[in-house]
């Protein structure tokens, strides 16, 4: 009877929540993969996860907000009704059963409202899916680096492009701002980003190699830890097409804010060209692929090329 009317109760909140944050909200929220100046609320979800965690905080403000007003509600008519001034003779009655068994029953009502949709969004979370695609990230001090096993071993690191950065030389800043354009996002856009295809289950195990740090991608509904020794896994389907961002989630060092993440999702048939791109380029002599990148970075005398 309990578990009955405690799903009633949810559902009548998952109305008042959508009604109350639509009028709440509706000038201030920007929902974006990224955060955005006066945003207020989360970013847009992408995922069944991050959609899910949404409808629980929204069930939780509503629950949060109608009990403070209770609360307060209370507080006023006792003050008013109990004052010195109305009661100069105070009241000796030390018992009220009725008074009593409501206030013992209605919290237990309201932890079952809770406790129902947590346990099934905890659960639906942290049990990874059958997944159609595995990539592994390792967090360093200060990037990440990436790895797909089920796609001939394609690796590479991600470092964020900050063009404030006092040692990136005129060209570079330039190459950058034509790749980025009016979209470029200081402290959230890399140099390589992570490539996913749309509406597929990726399972994501991360790990660290020095120090705590944590993989997180906030419209994607993920934050997990990467402990070295350790391999975590958690997974996401994304929904939509789309570049999302993220940041590590654990102090690490001098440089923490400088290890964004970038997801990129696209359509399938993108991907796999993407995919045959990046095995032709790890499929390069080691020689040439050191050449490559000689010529790509300041190491190398302007107007000069490595031999």
């Amino acid at each position: 009877m309990i578990f009955r009317c405690a799903l009633r109760m949810q559902k009548i909140f998952k109305v008042f929540s959508a009604v109350f944050l639509a009028n709440l909200f509706w000038a201030s929220c920007a929902f974006a993969s990224s955060a955005k100046d006066w945003q207020m609320g989360f970013q847009d979800a992408a995922t069944a996860v991050m959609r899910d965690i949404t409808s629980f905080h929204n069930l939780l403000l509503i629950i949060i907000i109608l009990i403070t007003v209770f609360v307060l509600a209370i507080l006023v008519y006792i003050m008013w009704r109990f004052s010195a001034a109305r009661n100069p003779v105070p009241s000796t009655t030390t018992h009220h059963t009725a008074l009593e068994m409501i206030w013992t029953v209605v919290p237990v009502i309201i932890l079952v409202v809770i406790v129902v949709p947590s346990f099934k969004l905890l659960y639906f979370s942290d049990v990874v899916p059958k997944a159609d695609m595995t990539i592994k990230a390792t967090g360093y001090q200060w990037y990440w680096s990436y790895e797909y096993p089920d796609h001939g071993n394609i690796s590479f690191d991600a470092n964020a492009v900050d063009l404030r950065d006092p040692e990136m030389s005129a060209e570079d800043k330039k190459k950058w701002r034509t790749k980025f354009g009016e979209d470029y996002k200081r402290l959230l856009d890399t140099d390589n980003n992570v490539v996913v295809p749309v509406n597929t289950t990726v399972r994501v195990q991360i790990t660290a190699g020095d120090v705590l740090h944590a993989w997180a991608v906030p419209a994607f509904g993920i934050k997990t830890d990467a402990v070295p020794g350790r391999l975590n896994e958690t997974w996401f389907k994304a929904e939509k097409v789309g570049t999302y961002y993220g940041q590590c989630s654990e102090l690490c060092g001098a440089r923490h804010g400088f290890m964004p993440i970038r997801v990129d999702v696209v359509t399938k048939a993108d991907f796999e060209s993407w995919v045959k791109r990046q095995t032709a380029r790890n499929n390069l002599p080691m020689k040439k692929q050191f050449v490559t990148f000689m010529n790509k970075t300041n190491f190398v005398t302007k107007g000069e090329d490595a031999k």
